[in-house]
């Protein structure tokens, strides 16, 4: 039986300690396979395993039959990789949706549809990690097991951490059939996942995800059929895991930089950089950032402009977001994730921001200069938070221009901007950059972003001349649109490049276009390049598939040293006057059912099953409107009528539309938007809104994200039983369409590789 785990962090022990007595003894005993065996080994999977624990009729059960029915569930929705808590003690432990057991078994299913594909080929991926408990194993997991079918990867020297956008960057870049990403991005540091990435290097789709799920399914059947089914795993140093070409690519950074050097880091952001007379802080939550991060800056030549908030991997992160109490007071392990925006009511009321407290910024910012830049980035390093010390002085202006901040001390306080203020302000400047040097002419410029972005964007887009297109929440709607673009671009290269986006309308990107940004609210982006990017077997993009927090710290960077002795809220402001843009304002309220920290899963399901069906009848209220309005089953007035009578406190009048936007129902009006979005992953529901007074949105939103989803006679009276329970249904085949519309499905040709 394993022994306890110990930390210096006192609170981390207080977690370890939690799990550890929540554990059962029958899963601290699980001896199911032993990767601290560097030899080739098998591993039996057991019909017993498929069906639940029984200490006296089934003592080897697994339960393994509940979990895949949650996985391959989740496949179905998921946003970012099929993500979920694990036992961070005992990650054998299959009651949790993330075990060693599910990934050894869904890399094995990946790896057997890639060999069915490609027979005969040289199959080539990539695997990588960031600091989160047990990624090392799992990594190992992925990589024993692709080599036992034949299938080479590529890691990092000494399997050490790469950021996501890394390992997409070279899937693409080096014509891999794909790889696979261990992370939970910034989520709780309990969670983990598996992010899949396809030969394009963006994550799979979901008709990707469910190739692997049918084979899962087959693995099962086959061993209720024969009692039995076994697994090869195979030696720790099999020819077929490969350290050596990362290690002569040092780790794709070289690679990086030359594709930096043609878009966001050329000599006019570069030399801005080189000549700023201050300093910019990363933060660099989990640690993960640094080892990549600090060697692309000094490849650029401008790492002495930057000081750095922890540079250790900690799979803790720092204690950051983490608290002994709950929202409630509750005394419990809690917390809220590294996402550095999440927002909070404490019990009299007030907002905070729990995770940036949990930062102390009022000490370590305490003897750094007015106008100091903090660029927070997350364990992968994919997503940014922008932040600035300014006097206190500023807060009546900030706060008339709906930007948020924190009181430092008496003097002083730090401007905290939403990823839809900050990214304003980079697509803004890099605008500029390239009128600046001539080319902004040379394409017509395209936008692709979010339906939960803010209004801002569309209204700055408007103004500079640039065609928007707006896709559900998630970097693989982003990567899908692009892939769209590149075909016609391919097939029609002297022809106007249509694309729909998700509200239905077609969008005109003119001949021969170019990205200049793509993004979403949740604070990732990335920017294209003036010549499309090419792959080393001749493949063309318009912009790389996954978002990356050092694109972003790079554009950041030379816009801060542009500004000089301006502030960046001084800066917005001025973007917003320049061009008249009115929906300045922006929020989005999570709403949590339940504690994910639980360390109890039993507890944990039992809440989160409760929390599942409460964030479901919410959606539902609102999407079978819409579906029943896109129909003909009910008019605008209609929806009126019923969200007026459910809500006695907000007025619906000026309602002008109510749309199924993939993922979420967008409702927009002639002064805002708001939009309700179930999480693909958990039992959340998260309201976003965008306009023209920030608290009408944050009213709205909170009044429609925390309503309760009751159907009201009314509602009852549009729509009925057989509609409302159909309705989840008919949104999947509405996005499919959407999703599978001019869709890129050229197939992959594996290349011969010269490495």
């Amino acid at each position: 039986m394993t022994a306890i785990k110990k930390s210096n962090n006192q609170l981390e022990n207080e977690l370890f300690e939690s799990v550890y007595e929540k554990t059962p003894n029958y899963i601290k005993q699980l001896d199911l396979m032993n990767f601290d065996n560097k030899n080739e080994f098998t591993f039996t999977l057991k019909r017993e395993h498929l069906e639940a624990y029984d200490k006296e009729k089934n003592p080897e059960g697994l339960n393994l039959k509940e979990w895949f029915a949650n996985y391959a569930k989740e496949a179905k929705v998921s946003t970012a990789g099929i993500r979920g808590p694990q036992n961070i003690l005992f990650p054998q432990d299959t009651r949790f949706p993330i075990n060693l057991v599910g990934i050894v078994l869904a890399t094995l299913a990946k790896a057997l549809v890639a060999r069915e594909k490609y027979q005969g080929k040289e199959i080539l991926k990539i695997a990588g990690r960031e600091v989160r408990y047990n990624s090392d194993l799992y990594l190992e997991a992925i990589a024993r097991i692709q080599a036992a079918q034949g299938i080479k990867t590529l890691l990092p020297e000494g399997r050490k951490t790469i950021p996501i956008w890394l390992a997409s960057f070279l899937a693409f870049k080096l014509d891999l059939l794909g790889g696979e990403y261990i992370t939970s991005s910034h989520g709780i540091s309990v969670k983990n996942a598996t992010k899949d990435l396809n030969s394009q290097g963006s994550q799979y789709l979901p008709e990707e995800s469910l190739e692997f799920v049918d084979k899962i399914r087959e693995i099962f059947e086959e061993t209720e059929k024969k009692g039995t089914y076994e697994i090869k795993i195979a030696k720790n140093d099999s020819q077929l895991i490969d350290e050596k070409i990362m290690k002569s690519l040092e780790d794709g950074t070289n690679l990086y930089v030359e594709y930096l050097k043609s878009g966001v880091a050329q000599k006019h952001n570069l030399n801005l950089i080189k000549n700023f007379e201050g300093e910019i802080v990363i933060e660099n939550v989990g640690g993960s950032a640094h080892r990549t991060l600090s060697r692309v800056l000094k490849k650029l030549d401008i790492s002495d402009k930057f000081v750095w908030f922890n540079t250790e991997e900690d799979p803790f992160f720092h204690s950051i977001g983490k608290y002994d109490h709950t929202p409630k007071g509750e005394k419990a392990f809690y917390d809220y994730s590294v996402d550095a925006t999440v927002l909070a009511k404490r019990p009299d009321g007030k907002k905070y921001f729990p995770v940036i407290e949990t930062m102390h910024y009022e000490e370590k910012l305490k003897d750094m200069p007015y106008l100091t830049t903090v660029l927070i980035t997350d364990p992968d390093h994919d997503r940014l938070t922008i932040a600035q010390k300014e006097t206190i002085l500023r807060a009546p202006k900030l706060e008339e221009a709906g930007i948020d901040y924190i009181k430092l001390d008496e003097k002083s306080i730090l401007t905290i901007f939403t990823a839809n203020q900050a990214f304003l302000m980079l697509m803004d400047f890099q605008a500029k950059q390239l009128k600046a040097q001539g080319l902004w002419d040379n394409h017509p410029r395209f936008m692709i972003k979010t339906t939960a972005s803010a209004l801002s964007w569309d209204e700055w887009a408007k103004h500079q001349g640039v065609k928007v297109v707006n896709v559900p929440v998630g970097f693989k709607e982003i990567a899908n649109i692009m892939k769209k673009v590149e075909l016609k671009l391919k097939n029609n290269p002297d022809k106007e490049v249509l694309v729909d986006d998700v509200f239905s309308n077609t969008i005109n990107l003119g001949v021969n276009p170019r990205l200049i940004f793509a993004g979403e609210e949740s604070g990732g982006m990335i920017m294209g390049t003036e010549d499309l990017i090419k792959s080393n077997s001749g493949r063309f993009a318009v912009a790389m598939r996954e978002k990356s927090a050092t694109e972003a710290i790079i554009v950041a960077s030379a816009l801060i040293a542009s500004l000089q002795d301006i502030s960046l809220s001084r800066n917005l402001v001025r973007i917003f006057d320049e061009c008249s843009i009115k929906g300045r304002y922006d929020t989005r309220i999570d709403i949590a059912y339940y504690n994910e920290s639980e360390p109890d899963i039993e507890k944990l399901k039992k809440s989160k099953a409760e929390g599942e069906k409460k964030r479901t009848e919410n959606d539902l209220f609102y999407l079978t409107m819409a579906i029943a309005v896109k129909e003909g089953k009910m008019t605008l007035d209609d929806v009126k009528e019923v969200l007026n009578d459910s809500f006695k406190s907000l007025c619906f009048d000026n309602l002008l539309s109510i749309k199924f936007v993939g993922d979420g129902t967008y409702l927009e009006f002639n002064d805002k938007f708001i939009e309700i979005r179930p999480s693909g992953t958990d039992a959340k529901t998260k309201a976003y809104g965008a306009g023209i007074d920030k608290s009408v949105l944050e009213l709205y939103a909170a009044n429609m994200g925390n309503y309760s989803g009751f159907r009201t006679e009314i509602h009852k009276k549009y729509i009925d039983d057989e509609f409302y329970n159909s309705a989840k249904d008919k949104a999947m085949d509405y996005y499919l369409a959407f999703v599978d519309k001019d869709a890129n499905n050229e197939k992959f040709e594996i290349p011969q590789y010269s490495f």
